[in-house]
């Protein structure tokens, strides 16, 4: 899986021991989700898909619109 994490953390010019101390984990551990060699768990994908105003399967790679989906999907009541 081709995550965008370390394009969108570049792209805010940030570096790997700020992405890490905002979630709470050790700079070699993000660098090894940033590089592939760990998987990145689920709430920390979320956690910066919305800390980079971004929809998850813009993070993952399933999608080349950044945009965040509307609150609950956008669907109707």
């Amino acid at each position: 899986m081709n995550l965008r994490i370390r394009d969108l953390r570049e792209d805010a010019d940030l570096t790997q021991r700020e992405v890490a101390g905002f979630l709470l984990c050790d700079q070699s551990l993000y660098s090894k989700y940033e590089r592939g060699e760990r998987p990145l768990p689920l709430e920390l994908a979320v956690r910066l898909a919305e800390y980079y105003h971004v929809s998850l399967d813009y993070l993952v790679g399933l999608t080349h619109v950044k945009q965040p989906y509307p609150p609950n999907g956008g669907a109707k009541k």
